[in-house]
């Protein structure tokens, strides 16, 4: 029997150094693509895909993102009197249901695994995505949502992915491909930052994840891999011929909003798809275009 996927976790204390001084007195899932900060966007696509719990992994200094998601009452009720049901409509996505947001400290910057790991008592027994906010997905239907059609079909791990250029499989974490019918892949083996030459495939894992909780049971070990740190593509690898695990080749396009080029480029494919902004953001792109 196939566990339903209720719960999601979202890795966020990263320092941000490549976006500094702007994150030196905010964390960088609090900066805004178009209107909307990034740990929004990841949030709207969770609860497409069905999550009800959330559980950010936050370091020092990231108390912002938690405020972010309760009330502001002051604010609210100053919109209400001025009957600003634009704005407040706005507010909204923001809100999340009492008891379904927690908070867990990772104390020190161990890796993905280690931060992973630390959400061991919000996860229990059960499934759950990872859904890192460095990573945004514009596509028709949510990409989690398309990954937990997958994890309804196949049952087990499965995990979103995409082709890199070879010379960059040293960046991402990369498949050792079984099965492949051009949509979702046998995963016969992980590796981490591959050297091109030594990379099975030039297939990477993008920021979402559907994992079961046995994922515990190597991470628990906290083996240091590749940089030193405690990585999760290492511990899933463990998982490989234990149970179901899949690669899903999802629909949509990836911006890497970790980076700043990333980060602009993602300014401007959605600011496009907005009608109030699609017009002046083409007119000053021919403008700049000319230069």
């Amino acid at each position: 029997m196939i566990k339903p996927l209720r719960k999601a976790v979202l890795p966020v204390a990263g320092l941000g150094t490549r976006f500094l001084p702007a994150t030196k007195a905010m964390p960088k899932e609090m900066l805004p693509v178009v209107d909307k900060p990034l740990i929004q966007y990841a949030i709207d696509e969770a609860r497409e895909a069905g999550i009800e719990e959330f559980c950010l992994i936050t370091g020092r200094g990231k108390d912002s993102l938690i405020d972010y998601f309760d009330v502001a009452f002051e604010l609210e009720t100053t919109l209400k009197e001025r009957g600003k049901k634009d704005a407040l409509a706005a507010l909204a996505p923001s809100g999340i249901n009492a008891g379904s947001l927690v908070a867990v400290r990772q104390q020190e910057p161990l890796g993905l695994g280690h931060a992973i790991w630390c959400a061991r008592s919000f996860i229990g027994d059960d499934p759950f995505a990872i859904l890192l906010p460095d990573d945004v997905v514009q596509a028709e239907k949510g990409c989690l949502k398309q990954l937990a059609e997958a994890y309804y079909e196949t049952g087990g791990n499965v995990v979103a992915v995409e082709e890199v250029p070879r010379e960059k499989t040293n960046k991402y974490g990369i498949l050792d491909v079984g099965r492949d019918d051009g949509r979702l892949v046998e995963v016969k083996g992980l590796v981490e930052k591959p050297d091109p030459k030594d990379a099975p495939s030039n297939l990477s894992i993008i920021g979402r994840y559907v994992l079961t909780a046995d994922i515990m049971t190597p991470l628990s070990k906290l083996e240091k891999g590749a940089g030193g740190e405690v990585q999760l593509t290492d511990a899933m690898a463990k998982l490989i011929g234990t149970q179901p695990f899949h690669g899903l080749r999802y629909k949509g396009e990836r911006f890497d909003c970790g980076d700043k080029a990333g980060f602009l480029e993602a300014q401007i494919a959605f600011s496009l798809q907005r009608p109030d902004l699609a017009p002046s953001v083409r007119a000053f792109l021919q403008k700049y275009s000319g230069n």
